[in-house]
């Protein structure tokens, strides 16, 4: 397999499995918003294969969400990209510079940080449109709801992508889908995965507190 059918084979089994991943994993979190990790399969992608992957993928997925399963139509199809792009780009782009844990870690925070900021400011401007909600509705919902909701979110996908990444590049590399040798750090860090896993549980309690399951 020659690489550019090898590079167009990657994306379009990145973008099935991130709408999969998006239809069946959707979960209902606070009144019109919903977490589902499809953005973890991005960021994966972009970590692997860099951030035009990530960028192509989050496209055509949010396309294709607005063409079969959204009702929000071009703006909620917007608002996705950017919301996909602010999270796993910037992730992308700063692991693609520092090929380190460090550099993943920094990587996905900032992404975290990023993508927080940039949602504040864009379901203030465009959820009133798409929504049908009053801006002044949405202005009073931006602290109480939606900045939670995006800290989670946030937290959540950058977690999931941290556990998920060494497993996957070893399988990776094993069956030799991909040959690039990557520098690792020969102590293991148990510690961050403890961590990633400890932010993972507290988000979920967090998510289900605010359902009123617990």
């Amino acid at each position: 397999m020659n690489t550019k059918t090898k590079k167009i084979t990657t994306i379009g089994m990145l973008c099935a499995i991130t709408y999969v991943v998006m239809v069946i994993g959707r979960i209902p979190v606070i009144l019109f918003l919903k977490y589902d990790p499809s953005d973890v399969v991005v960021t994966l992608g972009g970590f692997i294969w860099g951030p035009m992957t990530s960028c192509i993928v989050s496209i055509i997925v949010a396309t294709i969400e607005m063409l079969t399963v959204s009702d929000t139509g071009i703006l909620g199809c917007i608002m996705n990209i950017v919301q996909t792009l602010s999270f796993a780009c910037t992730a992308s782009v700063i692991y693609k510079k520092k090929h380190t844990l460090s550099g993943a870690i920094i990587g996905l925070a900032s992404g975290w940080l990023i993508t927080v900021i940039i949602m504040l400011l864009w379901n203030y401007l465009v959820t009133p449109l798409y929504m049908g909600y009053p801006r002044e509705a949405v202005a009073e919902l931006l602290f109480p709801a939606i900045l939670p909701f995006n800290l989670l979110k946030g937290g959540l996908n950058a977690s999931i992508t941290f556990l998920l990444y060494k497993p996957i590049v070893t399988a990776l590399r094993k069956s030799s889908y991909i040959s690039t040798v990557e520098k690792e750090a020969k102590q293991k860090h148990a510690e961050l995965f403890i961590l990633a896993g400890f932010i993972i549980t507290t988000c979920i309690l967090i998510i289900l507190s605010m359902k009123g399951i617990i």
